[in-house]
């Protein structure tokens, strides 16, 4: 079964930090586009962060902004997404999901990506 992998997942009071991991089940990452979406509890899921396969280019939601960076180890064919100052409102199931060459226009585009994971969950408490 072709699917990605999260991991890193866990509680953190705010302010602090955690780094996710994604890696591919049954396929390579190649070139594919990844990208990170979450969804809370009682609400939509929305898009966090995104970098391409070919040029290393990243995409980032309002909200993490500053506060969030994804990155990709060719070498060990992972995705991750270091989060930090976490605040209460970033708790969510985080997703990542392989898709073709991000663009401005679709990169949030849930439909535009083939894989996901199962989604790992992070939560920011006191």
């Amino acid at each position: 079964q072709l699917q990605l992998v999260e991991s890193g997942g866990g509680w953190v009071q705010p302010g602090g930090s955690l780094r996710l991991s994604c890696a591919p089940s049954g396929f390579t990452l190649g070139t594919y586009g990844i990208a990170w979406f979450r969804q809370a509890p009682g609400k939509e899921r929305e898009g966090v962060a995104c970098i391409s396969g070919s040029d290393l280019g990243t995409y980032y939601g309002d909200s993490v902004r500053g506060r969030f960076t994804i990155s990709r180890e060719l070498n060990a064919d992972t995705v991750y997404l270091q989060m930090n100052n976490l605040k209460p409102e970033d708790t969510a199931v985080y997703y990542c999901a392989a898709g073709p060459e991000p663009y401005t226009r679709t990169v949030w585009d849930e439909n535009e990506y083939f894989y996901w994971g199962q989604g790992t969950q992070v939560t920011v408490s006191s």
